[in-house]
């Protein structure tokens, strides 16, 4: 298993920009720091090769030398790209042939053996979904990278993402299936849910110290 993360350097008033209107920039940017240490731990445990596309620079943003001491290890290659959905593509294009689970940020709570049924998903399939609770998506499993150009249409960040990116997968005829449903933290009380979930994750300890 390989795995892709496509995350953003946790800067204050551009990581986390929903979340800061209710807590203010500068804890949004540390919660959103937390939240993708943990991330990159559990990447780490999962024992796959790992991937991050980035947009911006660790350097600008808050718990830069944890975030690089974690990172050892990692390919890390600059996000490129007008919108997000091309991002996206052109991240999976960077990461190679062969199967990989992209996964983001936002999730601090997946644990590897959430990734691990993600890249499991795949066996005799093109792509597998993890979808979100708001109409997003976690995760994106996919067989090859040429799979995941089907999400240069499908608009992102709304109500209908997963069943979009679904829909645009099978009309590029690629067989798709489903994993479990997680969380995305967008919101005070996502964070909230989040952060009880993970009670000892650095992501709570985060939100706790608020």
């Amino acid at each position: 298993m390989r795995i892709l993360l496509v995350a953003k350097a946790p800067v204050p008033g551009h990581a986390k920009t929903r979340l800061g209107e209710h807590v203010g920039h500068e804890v949004a940017a540390d919660v959103a720091a937390a939240a993708l240490a943990d991330t990159i731990e559990t990447c780490n445990a999962s024992g796959a090769d790992r991937h991050l596309s980035l947009a911006g620079d660790l350097a600008d943003g808050v718990r830069a030398e944890e975030l690089r001491e974690l990172l050892v290890g990692w390919t890390i290659t600059p996000q490129r790209g007008d919108g997000f959905a091309e991002r996206l593509v052109n991240a999976h294009l960077d990461a190679g042939p062969g199967a990989v689970v992209q996964i983001g940020m936002d999730t601090p709570q997946v644990t590897a053996a959430a990734l691990a049924g993600v890249a499991d998903g795949l066996a005799g399939r093109d792509a597998v979904v993890g979808p979100a609770e708001d109409g997003g998506w976690w995760a994106l499993g996919r067989t090859d990278p040429g799979v995941a150009r089907a999400l240069a249409g499908v608009p992102m960040s709304t109500p209908t993402t997963c069943t979009d990116t679904v829909a645009a997968l099978e009309r590029a005829g690629h067989t798709v299936a489903l994993t479990g449903t997680l969380l995305d933290v967008d919101t005070v009380e996502d964070a909230r849910r989040v952060a009880a979930e993970v009670p000892g994750s650095r992501f709570a300890k985060a939100w706790g110290e608020r």
